[in-house]
């Protein structure tokens, strides 16, 4: 184990910049065409989700009402 202060940060990977400048996930993703995008979003859907084949369409459902009497 490590003895207290010899480790050190390594300054050369964190960048301080000002909070109205652009991402740079932001720059990538405005370099994919929509298609890319949609793909991708979707890729990410299913990750979260998760992706079921026997429900990628709606269930059907009735029900049926009995009307009063008059």
């Amino acid at each position: 184990m490590a003895s207290k202060g010899t480790q050190s940060i390594d300054k050369g990977a964190l960048v301080v910049q000002p909070l109205d400048a652009p991402s740079d996930e932001l720059i990538y993703w405005l370099s994919k065409s929509p298609q890319e995008r949609m793909e991708a979003l979707e890729q990410m859907r299913r990750t979260v989700y998760g992706y079921d084949a026997n429900a990628t369409r709606l269930q059907r459902s009735f029900e049926v009402a009995e009307l009063p009497s008059r």
